[in-house]
């Protein structure tokens, strides 16, 4: 495998430029961040109140009820001396699953019933947080900032509709080793939030158990073409296709009777 080398400072430096840039093409100047307190999202609010100043950078954190580790991401927002906002998105996402049936609360008559599915509930969160994000940005006419970074991006490890969506992506061509490597080379952020495992808030677990894959393998697999081991590789490939859909606007289908998809 050939030499793997990133100048973190460098490439840093570039980021605050690129958003400095984007700032004055479309004319705003203030940016709303979903924190919390993860590697991601901390770099993120760093780069931008690098770029906008931290007076320009509105954090919001967004717990679903209690959050064991919501300390982390007010000192994210202290450390940078960001704004700081904290909305507890439980009473909404209670609300939606009375709405549909997983509170003992059946259909209308005529109406069919929505079954309980794990899935969908452990992806409600980001999708509220999502929407929360949006309703705040909007009222402070500011623009959104995503934070998901490319590995997550690669095997799907995000939520359609959910952290997904922003108005500009600032990590998402660097690889989750990369935004840690440029995360170090900003003495006001914690080291220990930069190093910080990284865990969905969902479901217990860390990012790597949930995945089956260590972050490692996935950046030398995106910059190196191989991680080293086959069986690996075809694990990240296999999840890179099947997740594909994330990354791309909706297929629109063509009524004149050209090819509508790939």
């Amino acid at each position: 495998m050939s030499e793997y080398r990133f100048d973190a400072a460098a490439v840093r430096d570039r980021m605050v430029e690129e958003i400095k840039k984007l700032a004055k093409q479309q004319g705003f100047s203030k940016v709303v961040i979903g924190i919390s307190g993860g590697k991601d999202s901390t770099v993120t609010a760093a780069l931008c109140a690098r770029a906008l100043g931290k007076e320009n950078v509105y954090g919001v954190m967004l717990p679903d009820g209690e959050q064991k580790d919501i300390s982390d991401s007010v000192r994210v927002c202290e450390a940078l001396g960001i704004q700081r906002r904290t909305i507890n998105i439980g009473p909404m996402h209670e609300a939606l699953k009375g709405a549909t049936d997983q509170l003992g609360i059946v259909a209308k008559e005529g109406e069919y019933p929505i079954p309980y599915s794990r899935a969908s509930d452990v992806n409600v969160a980001p999708r509220l947080r999502m929407t929360t994000l949006r309703y705040i940005a909007q009222a402070l006419n500011a623009r959104l900032a995503g934070t998901g970074n490319l590995s997550e991006i690669t095997v799907g490890y995000c939520t359609k509709d959910g952290d997904t969506s922003c108005d500009f992506s600032v990590l998402g061509k660097l690889t989750s080793v990369e935004v840690v490597e440029m995360g170090l080379t900003s003495e006001e952020l914690p080291r220990d939030l930069v190093k910080k495992t990284p865990s969905d808030g969902l479901t217990g677990k860390s990012d790597e158990e949930n995945l089956g894959i260590l972050y490692r393998d996935i950046h030398s697999f995106i910059r190196q073409g191989t991680c080293g081991n086959a069986e690996t590789d075809e694990k990240i490939r296999k999840k890179e296709r099947a997740n594909m859909h994330k990354r791309r606007m909706p297929i629109v289908l063509d009524p004149f009777g050209e090819e509508a998809h790939e």
